[in-house]
């Protein structure tokens, strides 16, 4: 079964488009990812598909439940996890989660086994306020208090961004967990690491899908030699190789620039006009096309915008 299929979903709000014109499906048991900037509308998206708000043209179902007609149904085996923590503050976390599972009509022994890998972690902490606790100790009562229900489907807005490296490589752990026990995920995330971890990605900008294919083949499509310049000073470094009529394209990429050549350029050639500029020392390596490669050349090609994700 199609876990969720979207035709031709729009949304506006006055005069500005925050979806335009998304069609995708997600198989059941998926673990599917939507990558994009902020503003690129993932979490207007996540919205129609938690049936918080209503799409303003085209049509969504999850499990067969139109998200407009069926919202009352469908309530019931979403679980949603909004990018920003909106627990209750002044509840402990014990409150919390038996809160949530309350308005399910569950108890926390009934599905504690889904959510003991995440809430043994914070179980010690259970008498705490969720005010009182950390970034990452937020992020698992959040994911707790979606799961306490048994949800067939997993919402997750942006749930790493703010906490640290090693409460998001914890997070993307329990998701693998999760996806074992057959739960379908769908989880936006500006992070490219992250990414890679899914079973697909939909590449997101300015309302549009730019394209939607495994991790890998996206890579791979990426259809022209890239190259890697080093130099202490990346930011004098960029600036010329812009300026360079043999570069055709440069980005910032970590601690280097990625550019791609004009044909019959070598990067011997590129070397001499970065003498000639008055820079030497630099180092030019072939890499390996990421993601934000891709996602930065559908960009032009699509939107002519320039703004990266984080890498």
């Amino acid at each position: 079964m199609k876990a969720i299929e979207a035709h031709s979903i729009t949304h506006r709000y006055g005069k500005v488009t925050a979806v335009d014109d998304i069609s995708f499906i997600v198989d059941e048991g998926e673990l599917f990812g939507f990558i994009g900037p902020d503003g690129a509308g993932k979490t207007t998206l996540f919205s129609i598909d938690a049936t918080l708000i209503i799409p303003s043209g085209g049509r969504m179902t999850l499990f067969g439940f139109n998200v407009v007609s069926g919202f009352r149904e469908l309530r019931n085996h979403i679980g949603y996890m909004p990018g920003r923590f909106s627990l209750y503050q002044d509840l402990t976390v014990e409150e919390n989660l038996n809160f949530y599972a309350t308005i399910f009509g569950t108890t926390i022994r009934e599905n504690y086994r889904l959510i003991e890998p995440i809430y043994r972690q914070i179980e010690p902490f259970r008498k705490r306020r969720a005010g009182r606790l950390s970034g990452g100790m937020k992020q698992k009562l959040a994911l707790s208090c979606a799961l306490i229900h048994k949800p067939r489907v997993l919402i997750l807005d942006e749930p790493t961004t703010g906490v640290d490296a090693v409460s998001r490589t914890e997070f993307w752990e329990m998701l693998e967990g999760l996806k074992k026990e057959g739960i379908t995920i769908i989880v936006s995330t500006p992070y490219m690491d992250e990414a890679l971890r899914c079973d697909r990605i939909a590449l997101m900008q300015q309302g549009k899908l730019l394209g939607i294919d495994t991790p890998a083949a996206i890579r791979a499509s990426y259809g022209r030699q890239l190259w890697a310049v080093s130099h202490p000073e990346r930011y004098r470094i960029l600036l010329v190789l812009r300026r360079l009529p043999q570069v055709t394209g440069t980005e910032p990429f970590g601690d280097s620039v990625h550019i791609t050549l004009r044909e019959g350029t070598t990067p011997e050639d590129v070397l001499r006009s970065l003498g000639e500029n008055g820079i030497s020392g630099a180092v030019i390596t072939a890499a390996t096309p990421g993601i934000e490669d891709v996602f930065l050349e559908l960009m032009k090609k699509e939107v002519g915008g320039s703004e990266g994700l984080r890498v």
